[in-house]
């Protein structure tokens, strides 16, 4: 396998990856195939339709790529929960939302594999932490 070349970073909704900006923008200078790219990506990301998902793409310097999906960052998946269109510009001080603690749960496991912890009860808490500095509430 050849060198790596460069690693980008992109947010892009699933299942919708096509080579017009902000895709093209990012990847055109790279010089991989754009529409292999979008094809790729949409078809590993089909079942997940409606989210935003983080992608990873390490591009090697003969213009070959490999790509990594994440999951849904944690402020998506509290906004989509809990039914607000954006977070609190006042932080914790402005309550714009609230979530159980169930739902709470449900992102944490979500979200375990990307976070940097090995359970859940401690994905809770980096999830909470979010939830509060959005201005979203967790009912107990």
């Amino acid at each position: 396998m050849a060198n790596v070349s460069k690693k980008i970073k992109l947010q892009v909704p699933a299942g919708k990856a096509n080579p017009a900006p902000p895709v093209g923008t990012v990847l055109g200078p790279a010089g991989i195939n754009l529409q292999d790219f979008c094809t790729r990506f949409n078809d590993a990301t089909k079942d997940k339709m409606g989210d935003v998902l983080p992608v990873e793409i390490t591009v090697y310097e003969d213009r070959t790529f490999d790509f990594v999906v994440k999951t849904p960052p944690a402020a998506f998946l509290l906004k989509k929960v809990s039914k607000v269109k954006k977070g609190s510009v006042k932080g914790k001080n402005e309550i714009v939302g609230t979530i159980t603690e169930a739902q709470l749960r449900e992102i944490a496991e979500t979200k375990l594999p990307d976070l940097n912890c090995y359970t859940v009860e401690e994905a809770m808490k980096i999830v909470e932490g979010t939830a509060l500095n959005m201005g979203i509430k967790v009912e107990r």
